[in-house]
């Protein structure tokens, strides 16, 4: 039987909609709340962004999928969490009322393994060992059991959030994201400026190296003299090894869980995964270990609606029942492990 799944992603400052059937993506639109130079994004303005543009947003989404009526979708797929609270309750108040609308079942999924099952789905991995880098995560994960296992992870802050933050410093643009143009600086750096490197067991630590890394970083309020003490390193110094920092810290850990799970793929999943340099140097890792890197492009690894259709088409796809959740069970958590989730649908 065919099914036809809608996905709908806001657990950030990016809002998507997507369809996916059988494993065929039809669209995927997205939209991004973009903040001037400097600043975050705040949970409420985000609500409000997301808010305002949602029902376009499904409009265009049905349009390029050559849909003309809810009624020809068969489950509606939303982020549950992990996340931002008040975009994800905006999200799941819009899906829980079209839902009753057209009387279509739901399906409520974890943002992170939404991450995973695209990241299969594009990649045709099999059993990878799967690196999960974006604003809000880092985790090693490995399946087993009918559990995503949580290797090792962030013991502080995610890297996505350690590269956000260092941009706000520098007051880089969030156009299209502070870690895109962050690379792009990179790419010009010529000299490394040792930093922390933190690694503990299969964890790793970032509020340090951005701790320390803020010393470098030329502010008004600074003296005469300690300008011209920082002025000796470049922006785009400061870019490029921050970026070899944080990445070798992430190869380190994945090569030691390569090692102990068995496998030989790596699957980059996250928006952190699109960065071309942390692809390099996993890839030379894996090398090395006779492995394979699976990573996929900024379309499908940046927060999409297509991949919780996806995660949703399949978990809806295994139930035996096919009446998706209960309208009381379609809530929002914004700490919702990887390793809470029983993954019914993977052998």
């Amino acid at each position: 039987m065919t099914i036809t799944a809608i996905g709908f992603e806001g657990s950030a400052n990016k809002i998507g909609i997507g369809v996916i059937r059988d494993g065929v993506v039809l669209s995927n639109p997205r939209c991004t709340y973009v903040t001037p130079p400097g600043e975050g994004f705040r949970p409420n303005l985000t609500a409000k962004h997301h808010s305002s543009v949602i029902l376009d947003l499904l409009e265009k989404a049905l349009s390029q999928a050559n849909i003309k009526s809810l009624n020809d979708i068969d489950v509606f797929c939303y982020t549950k969490g992990p996340g931002m609270g008040a975009p994800l309750i905006v999200v799941a108040t819009v899906v829980r009322t079209l839902a009753q609308l057209y009387d279509k079942p739901i399906v409520g999924v974890n943002h992170c393994i939404g991450h995973i099952e695209m990241g299969r789905l594009i990649t045709k991995a099999q059993n990878p060992v799967v690196l999960y880098v974006s604003g809000g995560n880092t985790q090693i994960i490995a399946y087993s059991e009918r559990r995503y296992r949580i290797f090792g992870e962030t013991i502080d802050i995610a890297v996505g959030n350690c590269l956000d933050r260092f941009a706000r410093l520098l007051k880089l643009s969030n156009d299209p994201s502070p870690g895109y143009n962050i690379e792009q600086l990179a790419k010009l750096g010529k000299n490394y400026i040792e930093l922390p490197y933190t690694v503990k067991g299969m964890d790793v630590s970032f509020s340090g190296i951005l701790s320390h890394i803020k010393s470098f970083v030329t502010t008004s309020k600074q003296s005469k003299k300690q300008k011209q003490q920082q002025e000796q390193h470049t922006n785009e110094d400061l870019c490029f090894s921050l970026q070899e920092t944080l990445f070798s810290m992430l190869v380190e850990i994945t090569e030691r869980a390569l090692a102990h799970v068995g496998s030989n793929q790596v699957l980059i999943v996250g928006g952190v995964g699109c960065n071309v340099r942390l692809q390099e140097m996993m890839k030379q890792m894996c090398i090395e270990r006779n492995a394979d890197v699976c990573a996929i492009d900024e379309r499908y690894c940046i927060d999409n609606g297509a991949m919780i259709a996806q995660a949703g088409y399949e978990m809806f796809r295994a139930s035996t029942d096919g009446k998706g959740m209960k309208l009381e069970e379609t809530t929002c958590s914004q700490r919702y492990r990887t390793d809470a989730v029983n993954v019914t649908w993977r052998d």
